[in-house]
């Protein structure tokens, strides 16, 4: 019988056999060990310049992010920004994702994007290979290192610009680690002895420069590793370029593997584009691998370039070709993209087959199996950034929102296709039989889940900016009142069920009353929230909705009271219809509150309800 491990207990114990191994490994070589070390501070100098960038730009990553790309050269240029600060193509390409998945920006702009990355990475080593071999950057290291740790005891952004100065010096202290690694490395062995020639011996180093990048997730780290290599004379300027071939693709792998994963559809066709574009490029440089080559050592010979910046240029020459191949066809590319993945369909919320007998009493319903429905914008990548996990959460809370006036339809039976005509004022018909009940599965298989995956994403934020912070809260509670709507539903439907299956009944015309009143309220709900409330004439809309809300709710018990006098009705039923109508009083409450919300604490360009969210809403069958 096969074991079963947690997939917890196996990824600790892995990483505890990497430990014991590295351990061991580090008592045989002292020159190993002075690598790891310098690849240590390198990486985790690259993470302390992403915290402080990301804590210290506060909610001005997300307007950088829409402001530089309104065009494809603006966006090719915020790329290569980009890619230069933090030192990391996959992780830029990443953000790229998750804000594609936040809708701030196109495909298209995300494509040109990602081919500024790749230039992005060419200034990183272009400055390194003009440091060169000789010069040490200790001495601008320490200083900095410094005045990080003194700007740490802070609070806020000088805390943050604090965190960038130690990376900055941890990577400065990286690369003369690395430096002299190598350099002891090569006293000990002579790699080249080991080297292959030919064609062999290209793809093999492609294929280090691919490992690398795929374990390290940096390009920039990987080419500081070959820049150090080359310098200590342990590989040829050819083997160099083959593994500057090699960690373009390992940086689109990485994106494709994360984005195919943890992406919705957008996310997936950015991850494609970013995998073709790298593939293809080093397809072609493999193919006219002879010309490249000696066009990059005749320019280097006549610049007296070493054979550092010969990498360097290299690394630019074929990156600028990949950027020629690809820059015309950006559009058309975006197109492809969309016809290889296509959106995936919304699926109904109705379960297939679900149309009790007309006759079958509220007691005897069975509930059928309800299909679920999964969160479209909560995937890890939107993690990394404060503004696109808000933006996430956004996204999602509006998702939960058309699923949610879907529901309140159902629960009085009400037809989605006149919500959406908000032109129409016409009393609603008597619905159409038979009846279902249905708001009771929705609410448990699918808007409760949907929440709670919201709550759960918003619990793994580390959010350190106030304004971000009550962003937050305010989208929290715009969820919690729309799960507190459906749950008066819930209760609704029961007695809507019962009243409206039958014309005879005694309490038909009193049930069409409120369900009438319901509709005004989600045609009120659904017009206001189309619309940023800035306006004059929104505030005159939401003060009529207001005023609907609370006449009604004086009117129809006033009515029901005199009918109870007059013994019109008994007093089981006029408890049922006053219960029913403080049910639908507190759902007009929880939609004022959800408005009063997007007036006072949304940015303007987050609407609670776009045009194709309410083409979004599945009609209910006949």
């Amino acid at each position: 019988m096969a074991l079963h491990f947690p997939k917890h207990i196996i990824k600790y114990v892995s990483l505890l056999l990497i430990l014991i191994a590295l351990s061991i490994s580090f008592g045989f070589s002292e020159a190993w060990l002075q690598l790891c070390y310098g690849l240590a501070l390198f990486l985790f100098g690259m993470q302390c310049i992403e915290e402080g960038l990301n804590n210290a730009a506060g909610g001005m990553l997300e307007q950088l992010m829409t402001k530089s790309t309104a065009t494809p050269v603006r966006s090719m240029l915020f790329g290569m920004v980009a890619t230069f600060i933090l030192q990391s193509t996959t992780l830029v390409s990443l953000l790229t994702i998750a804000f594609l998945g936040t809708g701030l920006i196109s495909l298209a702009g995300g494509i040109a994007i990602i081919l500024g990355t790749n230039l992005g990475a060419t200034s990183g080593i272009w400055l390194l290979a003009l440091v060169g071999k000789s010069v040490s950057l200790a001495p601008l290291a320490v200083p900095m290192f410094i005045f990080g740790i003194i700007a740490s005891f802070f609070k806020g952004r000088v805390k943050s610009i604090g965190r960038i100065f130690i990376g900055i010096s941890l990577i400065f202290l990286g690369i003369d680690t690395l430096k002299t690694g190598f350099n002891t490395v090569g006293d000990a062995i002579d790699f080249r002895s080991y080297q292959l020639e030919g064609a062999l011996g290209v793809a093999a180093f492609v294929l280090i420069g691919l490992l690398l990048t795929v374990i390290l997730q940096s390009t920039h780290a990987t080419l500081i590793l070959t820049l150090a290599a080359l310098g200590g004379g342990q590989i040829s300027i050819e083997q160099s370029f083959a593994i500057a071939i090699g960690s373009n693709v390992g940086s689109s792998l990485s994106t494709a593997l994360v984005g195919f994963l943890g992406s919705a559809r957008s996310g997936q066709r950015l991850a494609l584009a970013h995998l073709s574009f790298n593939v293809v490029t080093a397809v072609l440089s493999l193919i006219i691998w002879i010309p490249l080559t000696r066009l990059t050592e005749w320019v280097g010979q006549w610049a007296g370039f070493n054979s550092l910046l010969q990498l360097s240029l290299f690394h630019t020459l074929f990156n600028v070709l990949g950027v020629i191949v690809f820059w015309p066809m950006q559009e058309q590319l975006a197109n492809l993209l969309r016809k290889w993945l296509p959106s995936q369909s919304q699926q109904s919320m109705l379960p297939q087959g679900a149309k009790p007998d007309a006759e079958e009493s509220v007691t005897a319903s069975e509930p059928t199996e309800v299909p679920t429905v999964k969160a479209r914008y909560l995937d890890k990548n939107m993690l990394l950034s404060g503004d696109t996990a808000v933006r996430a959460i956004f996204w999602e809370t509006k998702h939960l929102m058309t699923l949610c006036l879907e529901v309140l339809c159902r629960s009085a039976y009400i037809p989605i296709e006149r919500l959406r005509d908000l032109q129409n004022h016409e009393p609603l018909p008597a619905p159409e039989l038979p009846l279902v009940l249905d708001v009771k599965g929705l609410y448990e298989e699918q808007i409760k889940q949907l929440y709670s995956e919201i709550l759960d994403f918003n619990s793994q934020m580390n959010v350190t900016d106030s304004q971000v912070r009550d962003r937050l809260f305010q989208l929290y509670l715009a969820g919690s009142h729309l799960l507190d709507a459906v749950k008066e539903a819930k209760g609704l439907q029961k007695h809507m069920f019962t009243a409206l299956s039958s014309t005879e009944s005694n309490v038909f015309e009193s049930r069409m009353q409120l369900r009438q009143h319901l509709f005004v309220t989600l045609q009120y709900f659904v017009r206001l929230s189309l619309f940023s409330p800035k306006s004059t004439d929104w505030y005159h809309q939401f003060d009529a909705f207001r005023h609907h809300a609370h006449g009604f709710d004086v009117s129809f018990q006033n009515e029901y009271l005199d009918k109870l006098r007059e013994k019109a009705i008994d007093r089981a039923a006029f408890k049922t219809l006053i219960n029913d109508g403080g049910r639908i009083r507190r759902i007009d409450r929880k939609l004022i509150e959800i408005l009063q919300i997007s007036a006072e604490s949304l940015p303007d360009d987050l609407l609670l309800i776009s045009p194709d969210d309410m083409e979004g809403l599945i009609p209910m069958p006949t």
